[in-house]
């Protein structure tokens, strides 16, 4: 059973713990879909990085409660709240894919609690706030396009389409096939090796299963939430903050990523050998980057 703990208002998150339990704390935010179970697949990293990672369900995923019509900047106040609950006062934190932006509202709205944060091949806002349509759609696959445009119909549309398209991506994920996200996912050449490696796709495939297995609502409200204004203005982060991202990805392209290193004040920017899995090879580094900060 997962460790829990309850909001202000009632809701139940479940976290997970791994690395070293006095170690240096960092909390590392799953992608989109995923759940507390998203982790390095070598917890060896964690533990020679002397870390202390922390892993949550967002609200709707897994054994969270949903939050209906949450925003980006809401995963703030949830991440501070399990904090307490662990009696952690200053933390890093960093998101891969659809959890960097939830990574950098903790950088942005939670003051000098948070030491450091990194978004990880993670989307730039949308729109108005953000990069424009034509842009955030530039060199996006398929699969995505046609996802964040249900998004933008509304719940009600987003829900009908991505129904069956969990039910493929279960089916997927617990495949040995190359195409590890559904057809209309088509993952580079760099991912797709990546993919393959058999303690990835299974600790992937059991991330995604506990947090869509039961219901979709988080990733219902993942979608909505990034193509509405996010709740906090990343050019507003003051502590240090790392964009990493991967030339050949095809899940979130170049364009978001370049986006927010030129937005976010002072960011380092990292740029991948790879695509959106390339971070596994590179953990250490960035967890030694957050460390720096503490």
């Amino acid at each position: 059973m997962p460790s829990t703990t309850t909001t202000t208002d009632g809701r139940t998150l479940a976290f997970a713990e791994w690395g070293v339990s006095d170690g240096f704390p960092v909390f590392s935010l799953h992608g989109t879909p995923g759940s507390r179970l998203g982790h390095h697949p070598d917890e060896n990293v964690y533990r020679q990085a002397g870390a202390r990672v922390i892993t949550y369900d967002r609200p709707g995923y897994g054994q969270s409660s949903r939050h209906p019509g949450r925003r980006v900047a809401d995963a703030a106040a949830d991440v501070a709240t399990i904090a307490d609950a662990l009696g952690i006062d200053r933390f890093a934190v960093f998101g891969g894919s659809g959890g960097a932006p939830h990574a950098l509202a903790c950088g942005a709205l939670l003051g000098d609690r948070v030491t450091r944060c990194a978004s990880v091949v993670g989307p730039a806002p949308y729109g108005d706030t953000g990069l424009s349509a034509e842009h955030w759609f530039t060199n996006m696959v398929e699969g995505n396009v046609k996802e964040f445009g249900w998004a933008l119909e509304g719940e009600q549309t987003l829900r009908r389409h991505l129904e069956p398209d969990v039910e493929e991506l279960l089916k997927s994920v617990d495949s040995d096939t190359k195409d590890a996200l559904g057809e209309d996912y088509k993952l580079s050449d760099a991912d797709a090796e990546v993919m393959q490696r058999p303690e990835i796709r299974s600790m992937l495939a059991a991330s995604v299963r506990e947090g869509v297995g039961e219901t979709i609502d988080g990733f219902v409200d993942d979608d909505l939430a990034f193509t509405e204004p996010w709740g906090f203005d990343p050019a507003a982060i003051t502590i240090p903050a790392a964009v990493w991202y991967g030339p050949q990805d095809t899940l979130v392209p170049t364009g978001h990523g370049e986006w927010l290193g030129r937005t976010i004040p002072g960011a380092k920017v990292v740029l991948l050998e790879g695509g959106h899995f390339a971070i596994y090879d590179r953990t250490g580094e960035l967890l030694d980057w957050l460390r720096d900060g503490g």
